[in-house]
């Protein structure tokens, strides 16, 4: 196991870290339940130190992304926008458009060239929060590449985990696994697999600064209390 994934269990055993532990050697079905369909649950919820403008830094692009509060209240992903900021850094000019669905926050649509559309809707979802400072999340994606011939069918697990820092920055360590179409058998070993580490800065720290100045106290304890200092003689 490597060191950097022991700390992160020792630090915070959760079902979530447990599964990131077993990387690459993923199987289907695994731990996660179906979206659900009631109105304000359907969307995958960040803790409230996400919300805000962020560079996302990674080895091959460097990227703004955006987590908002919805209508709800609750820290959500600016899906679309998102995606699209990712996907034109790795594509370039063959993503020519993303879309999410109005009436489903877990569907979304990917225009390519060559007349290609992608369809990517969360067929599955957890997320954990095992303490103010971390947050775990795990999405499986069935994906269609509709295009020239057959569609071709996939599923794409993503296992995230977020690390607020003191400084306020945001790291992440995402694990990834791709599995055959599900018309195969749901059941499934992963055909291959990714790892992907991130780090998160505030664009404008000084407007979130101002937020957490104006929230309740009540509200300040978790997303903008500073997370404790280590002692330095410990």
């Amino acid at each position: 196991m490597a060191p950097i994934l022991a700390l992160l269990l020792a630090v915070s055993s959760t079902a979530l870290a447990d599964r990131a532990s077993i990387w690459p050697e993923w199987r289907l079905p695994a731990p996660l339940a179906r979206p659900s369909n009631l109105p304000g649950q359907r969307d995958l919820t960040y803790p409230a130190w996400m919300e805000g403008r962020w560079q996302l830094h990674s080895d091959n692009f460097d990227v703004e992304v955006q987590f908002a509060a919805d209508a709800n209240g609750a820290v959500v992903g600016d899906r679309a926008g998102n995606a699209a900021a990712i996907g034109r850094a790795l594509l370039g000019e063959a993503l020519l458009e993303v879309a999410d669905d109005p009436a489903n926050p877990n569907r979304q649509i990917a225009l390519l060239r060559d007349n290609q559309r992608l369809e990517s809707t969360v067929v599955g979802r957890r997320s954990e929060t095992p303490d103010g400072d971390h947050f775990w999340a795990d999405e499986l994606a069935l994906q269609v590449l509709h295009g020239p011939g057959d569609p071709r069918v996939s599923r794409v697990e993503t296992l995230s985990h977020y690390s607020r820092h003191s400084d306020g920055s945001v790291g992440a360590e995402q694990w990834q696994a791709s599995y055959p179409s599900p018309a195969l058998g749901l059941a499934a070993a992963a055909s291959s697999s990714n790892h992907f580490s991130l780090e998160l800065t505030t664009v404008n720290p000084d407007a979130q600064a101002n937020r957490c100045a104006q929230a309740k106290p009540e509200a300040r304890l978790s997303p903008c209390r500073p997370p404790p200092q280590s002692d330095p003689a410990s």
